[in-house]
């Protein structure tokens, strides 16, 4: 007969981390001394108690708010005192019970609570299904979890009471307390079997899942024994044929890697002495693995191999016009390489540093040197390495080391000549793990490579045949003693009429291919392609301009599929309509002469370009202003010039009172940017007597040189870049120290015959060209 609980009160247990159903009988250790002494009033009561969770495990003395309020009504089958005082007692629940009241002025715990009865009158046919289904996949729980009695499902599948059924299930989930006690608290019995499934269906999920992990897991492992076992059989095996040390297992491997390869001597005897101590190592030992690593790079390393060098000047000539536009001063430079190596069978390479602004093709001069001269290319790029090791490699004692980027390259090539192209040498740091422009010292050394050292092959390897190549924008940020070391050569950038040939010679073709498009679809006059340089794009380089006709091309193609359009013209009239509206003015020059203002020219990252020197005078005691983030060196050369005015005054047509009279402020626009150098001495010297003698300054005028306190004008660097930056911005006449007259021939014909160039010894001689009388 089916128990049933009657009781309005009685003694009550909290339970620590456990929920107890109806029908489950289970052992508990009872410890606490209210606990203790609720047990014994249980007992003169018909051994009748409630039994609820709590919600927090750790409270020693629970309130009302600290145990859940629907519990269990259960009996007392047995109970063990235990010699230490506490009791151990098997329960069994009866019935689901509501906690109505706490009552906390007894010495025991005792509530008030009210029998829960069940909301679902009859088996219904959504029931018959849940408990189906329930049943199929309890089986598959219990099957993936071993703590499951397996006799259970033989109680479950003859259990007809569906409160029964869903209780008897809940009762055996490993899962939380919490969502056990939700599942005590559902009193509706159809919605207490839907959440049973559901927690059995993410369950037996999560089962499966691990006894995957834990069978892949498992066969990796026998697989690893498996191996060690035959490996050791082998051995066994072999020394039994006596043909221990022959070319048998993975010392014969090996061995077959190095047929047909040539090695130094020193790395021969290396090898070998690695594939004995491979022969003496466990297979399970970690070392086994470093040393199998170490030996596939001792084997396939290119020590002796090499590609035969193109010795024909003319094809070499071809190769490198048809791949770049002019840059006279490179080609003829690897043509001379080419020449020497000619003569000469046993050349070292040589290290060319190819320094200019971003998008003049220094990247690409690599892969067309390495064509020409029918060389492997390797490209690595060192913008932002800061860890010598990444030169040089790590040393085998640590975990995952690996050689550095040069060995890495030369393995990547597969032969020991390759051209080696070093990009971004001027952007590499240095912290506190190394300085890898140190390292490098070593490897771009010609006297010294042919035995560099690489911290994990530990043996010298033979650099002294590969041509380096590095690039960099500046050359301020290289170290001296690696500047040292590299033959610089620079290349300052294009002029409009240059980039208009290698726009029609290489970029379109080469852009047209790339969007789908036929040279019949999209055609540009000259006069649309000098618009869309000067007024769309502002650099030294080539990329913005691709970028620019990248854009034409791919609204030219969207026309094309769209409309079926062909045969469009870009010209001067229409470019607006591809790329809206221009960016940069086409003169970049001042609209009018002004009092103060005169044009200087810079050298910065992208090229050439100009700057205009501002100043201005106030009434006040002599004081002179400097701003525009002016440095050390560009501050002096203003206070130099001042001082050559000062002293010079009358012959220069100034009042000889005037720093009494008034304060003078020399500003360089964009103040963002800082601003160094001696070469703006006779532009602040102009600016000054301009202000100072109330004469405009020619707009069409640009300047550079240092000034001296006697007024003689000094050479400067970049003449080239500048006068480049100056030409694009139209300005038509340049004043550059009379010093500076063979760089005159470094500058393109095209742009040279459409300037004016003044040489200067003394800064008086600036004046007569840049002042308006």
């Amino acid at each position: 007969m089916e128990k049933r609980w009657e009781l309005t009160e009685a003694p009550f247990i909290p339970l620590r981390n456990i929920v107890i159903f109806p029908y489950m009988v289970i052992p508990l250790l009872v410890g606490r001394p209210k606990s203790i002494a609720s047990i014994e009033k249980a007992l003169t009561q018909g051994k009748m108690i409630v039994l609820a969770t709590q919600k927090k495990g750790i409270v020693e003395e629970p309130t009302e708010e600290d145990i859940y309020d629907v519990g269990v009504g259960a009996e007392i089958l047995q109970i063990l005192k235990l010699p230490d005082g506490t009791y151990r007692i098997l329960v069994e629940g009866i019935q689901r019970v509501k906690i109505k009241k706490f009552y906390t002025n007894e010495d025991y715990w005792k509530v008030e609570v009210e029998p829960v009865e069940n909301r679902s009158e009859e088996k219904d046919l959504r029931q018959e299904a849940l408990i189906r289904l329930i049943l199929e996949k309890f089986t598959i729980y219990a099957d993936l979890n071993k703590k499951v009695p397996q006799d259970l499902i033989i109680s479950l599948s003859t259990t007809e009471d569906p409160e029964r059924f869903a209780d008897m299930v809940a009762a055996n989930l490993f899962i939380g307390v919490e969502e056990k006690q939700a599942i005590l608290s559902t009193i509706d019995v159809t919605e207490r079997l839907q959440k049973i499934a559901q927690i059995l269906e993410r369950e037996v999920t999560i089962l499966e899942l691990s006894r995957k992990i834990d069978d892949e897991v498992r066969s990796k492992i026998e697989k690893s024994q498996k191996e060690y076992f035959l490996r050791e059989k082998l051995k066994e095996i072999e020394k039994e044929l006596g043909e221990v040390g022959e070319d048998v297992g993975e010392i014969g491997e090996y061995r077959k890697k190095m047929k047909g390869r040539k090695y130094p001597d020193y790395v021969k005897e290396k090898i070998e002495e690695q594939l004995e101590r491979l022969k003496k190592t466990p297979v399970m030992s970690p070392e086994s693995g470093v040393i199998r690593t170490y030996l596939d790079w001792l084997i396939e390393l290119p020590w002796e191999k090499r590609t035969r060098d193109r010795i024909d000047i003319k094809k070499a000539r071809r190769i490198l016009d048809k791949n770049h536009y002019d840059l006279k001063d490179v080609k003829e430079r690897i043509l001379e390489l080419i020449a020497v190596k000619k003569l000469t069978k046993n050349i070292k390479g040589p290290i060319i540093c190819f320094v200019g602004p971003p998008g003049v093709g220094k990247t690409s001069l690599g892969r067309s040197i390495a064509e020409a001269l029918n060389r492997k290319f390797v490209h690595v790029s060192l913008g932002g390495i800061r860890d010598e090791a990444e030169i040089r490699g790590h040393r085998r004692t640590y975990v995952g080391a690996m050689p550095g980027r040069i060995i890495e390259g030369i393995k990547q090539a597969g032969v020991k000549n390759p051209v080696f192209l070093l990009d971004e040498i001027d952007k590499v740091g240095a912290d506190f793990r190394g300085d890898p422009t140190a390292a490098l010292l070593e490897a771009l050394d010609p006297e010294q490579n042919n035995a560099f050292s690489d911290h994990y092959i530990e043996l010298p390897f033979d650099l002294s045949e590969v041509l380096f190549i590095t690039t960099a924008n500046i050359v301020d940020t290289i170290p001296p003693a690696l500047l040292d070391r590299m033959e610089v050569i620079s290349l300052p950038g294009y002029i409009d009429e240059e980039k208009v040939e290698i726009a029609k010679k290489f970029i379109i073709p080469k852009q047209l291919k790339a969007h789908g498009l036929k040279p019949s679809d999209v055609k540009f006059t000259d006069e649309a392609l000098y618009k869309l340089i000067r007024e769309y794009t502002r650099e030294a380089g080539l990329r913005n301009l691709e970028r620019t006709i990248m854009r034409v091309m791919r609204k030219v193609a969207k026309e094309k599929v769209e409309k079926g359009k062909t045969g469009v013209e870009i010209t001067v009239k229409n470019l607006k309509k591809y790329l809206g509206n221009p960016i940069f003015f086409t003169s970049m020059q001042e609209k009018k002469s002004q009092i103060g203002v005169v044009c200087g020219m810079v050298v910065t990252q992208a090229g050439g370009d100009i700057v205009y020197i501002e100043a201005t005078k106030m009434k006040g005691k002599g004081n002179l202003i400097l701003t525009g983030q002016l440095g050390d060196v560009m501050k002096e050369s203003a206070q130099a010039a001042l001082s050559y005015v000062r002293a010079h005054a009358k012959s220069l047509g100034v009042d000889p009172d005037f720093y009494g009279k008034y304060d003078i402020h020399i500003h360089v626009p964009e103040g963002a940017v800082p601003k160094e150098g001696p070469s703006a001495g006779v532009t602040i010297f102009t600016a000054l007597v301009s202000i100072l003698t109330d004469k405009k300054v020619n707009k069409d005028v640009a300047m550079t040189g240092e000034i001296t306190l006697r007024g003689r004008v000094l050479p400067v660097g970049g003449i080239k870049e500048k006068v480049l930056g100056a030409y694009r911005a139209g300005i038509k006449t340049i004043v550059l120290p009379k010093q500076n007259k063979e760089d005159l021939e470094k500058i393109p014909k095209a742009a040279k015959n459409k300037l004016k160039f003044v040489l200067i010894d003394s800064v008086e001689e600036a004046l007569k060209v840049a002042l308006e009388s």
